[in-house]
């Protein structure tokens, strides 16, 4: 075509050139800059294996863990066991049970170690447990404050269950961290001390990882901690009573046991033509527990105090408490057991309730 340019194979050849030396130039960067990086890559690999030869797979080493001082050692939870399902479940039933007790404080908790970590909701779940009002500041913006506080409610809370054996598995630090396994470790302490109206479930364990600076090395290992046992046996930390004894060393005998109970008990209720056959079931509403204190106490026990024919879980919970009401009234301690488990026919802590009346009226007629 008249007047087109016509460029030489000779200039399209070099232009080929130059560029295929220039990609070739910008290639050789980018590997090398890829071998470098795999290089330093590779060399922080071997840094990690070094400094933390035990470290579990999937467990991650946090930037405060590398600065630990010589012989210290840091605690955090293993994934795994954030995840496991009666880990989950215990939560839930703590978290529920704490906005049940704050209700009236307006003080809703959605996550334990987002919402305990300050020592406010801790604050305020202790004060109405015991009681008791602390004297520290309502609202503390800073870390040295939240500390403080802290401070002031877990000495109250130590210096509580430390004398019914129950081993101190927190500390300021380890709270204020949003240690989890520390927070539930107290919350339960909490919970079973003052008889809280829930089931914990039983049997949460969880796996520990600790992070221990030895010589300058990371050194990691596995823990189990153990969070709930079975309701009795946390129940045991307190003071044991005969009953305890008669089953942990005469269980053959429990059969005799409860017809003695049945005796008992009949030799009263048949004064109102009431006659019980089942331990378990009969006394699950509370209705024969409490018209069973009116007997040995020798008192009408008004029927606007409880519900006669209780219809629900809750009805049934009231009418064993108030039972227990009548009890104390009685000069008796507070039974061990708690209303809820007398109400899911829990046969050991029905028998127990009944125990303490039998040693306490059997000579009453």
């Amino acid at each position: 075509m008249a007047g087109a340019p016509v460029r030489s194979a000779t200039s399209q050849s070099g232009k080929m050139k130059k560029d295929e030396s220039f990609l070739g130039k910008l290639g050789g960067t980018l590997v090398r800059k890829k071998k470098s990086k795999e290089v330093s890559d590779l060399h922080e690999e071997g840094k990690n294996a070094i400094n933390t030869p035990m470290l579990p797979s999937g467990t991650e080493i946090h930037p405060e863990d590398t600065m630990l001082e010589e012989n210290a050692e840091r605690n955090m939870l293993d994934p795994t066991s954030r995840e496991n399902p009666k880990f989950k479940d215990l939560q839930r039933v703590l978290i529920d049970w704490i906005n049940n007790e704050l209700e009236e404080d307006r003080i809703i908790v959605k996550g334990l170690e987002e919402d305990c970590y300050d020592g406010q909701v801790l604050q305020k779940l202790f004060e109405k447990l015991s009681g008791r009002k602390l004297n520290v500041a309502e609202v503390t913006q800073s870390e040295i404050g939240q500390k403080q506080k802290l401070q002031t409610v877990l000495e109250a809370v130590n210096e509580l269950l430390r004398p019914h054996g129950w081993s101190i598995e927190w500390s300021v630090d380890s709270i204020h961290a949003k240690n989890l396994v520390a927070i539930v470790y107290l919350l339960v302490a909490l919970a079973m001390h003052y008889l809280a109206p829930i089931r914990l479930p039983e049997h949460v364990s969880v796996q520990v990882v600790v992070v221990k600076k030895r010589e300058g090395i990371l050194q990691t290992s596995h823990v189990t901690k153990e969070l709930t046992s079975t309701t009795e046996m946390m129940m045991g930390r307190f003071e044991r009573d005969a009953f305890d004894t008669l089953l942990d060393h005469a269980p053959d005998k429990l059969n005799v046991v409860k017809k003695s109970l049945v005796t008992f008990v009949n030799k009263h209720l048949n004064k109102l033509n009431l006659e019980v056959t089942e331990l378990e079931s009969q006394f699950a509403d509370g209705v024969y527990l409490v018209l069973l204190m009116g007997l040995l106490e020798n008192y009408f026990v008004p029927l606007y105090n409880f519900f006669l024919t209780p219809e629900n879980f809750e009805q049934k919970v009231h009418n064993v408490a108030f039972a227990f009401e009548l009890m104390q009234d009685g000069g008796l301690k507070k039974p061990k057991a708690r209303p809820e488990d007398v109400v899911n026919l829990n046969l050991k802590s029905t028998l127990r309730v009944l125990y303490n009346l039998f040693t306490n009226y059997k000579n009453s007629e």
